[in-house]
């Protein structure tokens, strides 16, 4: 039987069937471009892409950045926003090359973060009620269709929405550090009620125009941390939402993942009642809560896509090569499961030849007897 190329080895490990190895692929957003990029991509490691289909059009808001200084520097910028119902802003700070690296992200691979949200107190809920009540999304394929004909078969290429419903709320508006997204569901719960339901009809049109996308996979980047996301807010506001999207994209023959980067323990016996196809981004011990072969056991219907720890990247190339060699001897036969070279940050060059000395070399089905063979090659 003829190799499989990147692209057919991630998608028949996603559909749960079991290609001819394990396979391993870098997100665009994280990936360096180089010699040793160039060399691990030889090697069999693929390239993921993930653009959105549709565009967003927020209709009646006037939008004014006001910088600090303007600089292609560290910056700090206030973004406000006018409604004819009221006004909110937000300070957000961004490290030097947002704007000219990949995805929003600086040279350091760090995205901008807020340090005064736009949500501060009850009053301002109707501005984003008033904001998404007026959104228009629209789809627009060409993003997609320039990174499949760009990509080939050495990847794949994903569609995608940031964040939806609650979790909006939770990372972009109101925040959750120092616990503000749980105390304004405590003293406002009418109102972050009625804010989700408007959000969540706001979205319905993105199922559909992703459900005609060219991509054969959808990821909803939800960030799932049970420290965040409890199992009761989990059962209230996400699970509806995943089954919404789950229904479009299934009848359209699409998979669904979901980026789960947390830790999941204490979802456990949720996950499985829910219709998602693939868990993104999962992070086995020390930085997660579930080992890959616990996720394998827990979840019989999921695929797991792992990301892999960057703690352990941390100590170095032995030790990236020690961990790979471990998750390999927790997953079976090796069906059911991705890596992704990171999900969260950029990868050294030396890192990145290691985990690729691993992994080149795992043809399914796996065994023992190959897992050792993989370490004597390594010595």
């Amino acid at each position: 039987m003829a190799e499989m190329t990147r692209r057919e080895r991630i998608l028949t490990a996603s559909r749960k069937k079991m290609a001819d190895s394990v396979p391993f692929f870098h997100n665009w957003r994280h990936c360096q471009q180089g010699a040793a990029e160039r060399d691990c991509r030889n090697r069999g490691m693929g390239l993921s892409w993930a653009r959105p289909s549709y565009t967003f059009t927020w209709h009646g808001v006037d939008v004014t950045e006001t910088w600090k200084e303007y600089t292609t520097g560290p910056a700090e910028l206030r973004r406000t926003f006018k409604t004819p119902v009221g006004t909110i802003s937000q300070v957000e700070k961004r490290e030097a090359g947002v704007g000219q690296w990949h995805a929003n992200r600086s040279w350091g691979d760090v995205t901008p973060w807020q340090t005064e949200r736009a949500i501060k107190g009850p009053e301002d809920y109707k501005v984003l009620r008033y904001m998404y009540e007026n959104l228009e999304i629209k789809p627009d394929y060409f993003p997609l269709e320039q990174a499949k004909d760009w990509l080939g078969e050495d990847g794949f290429i994903w569609d995608w929405v940031p964040h939806q419903g609650v979790q909006l709320l939770m990372i972009d508006w109101v925040g959750s550090e120092g616990g503000r997204f749980f105390v304004h569901h405590a003293r406002y719960p009418d109102l972050v009620d009625e804010l989700f339901e408007v959000i969540s009809k706001a979205y319905e049109p993105l199922w559909e125009i992703a459900a005609g996308s060219p991509s054969d996979f959808f990821l909803l980047a939800d960030n799932i941390d049970a420290v965040l996301v409890n199992p009761r807010l989990f059962e209230k506001y996400f699970m509806p939402e995943w089954e919404k999207c789950c229904a479009k994209m299934h009848a359209a023959g699409k998979l669904v993942g979901v980026h789960c980067d947390g830790r999941m323990a204490p979802l456990k016996d949720l996950v499985p009642k829910t219709s998602i196809d693939v868990i993104e981004a999962l992070h086995v011990p020390p930085m997660g809560d579930l080992t890959i072969g616990e996720a394998l056991e827990l979840w019989p219907d999921k695929v797991i896509w792992t990301g892999f720890p960057g703690s352990t990247y941390a100590l170095g190339p032995e030790e990236t090569k020690r961990q790979a060699l471990e998750m390999l001897r927790g997953m079976g036969t090796g069906e059911r499961v991705c890596f992704e070279m990171s999900t969260e940050n950029q990868v050294s060059n030396e890192n990145l030849l290691a985990l690729t000395s691993v992994l080149e070399h795992a043809t399914l089905p796996l065994t023992a007897e190959k897992i050792d063979e993989i370490e004597r090659s390594l010595e």
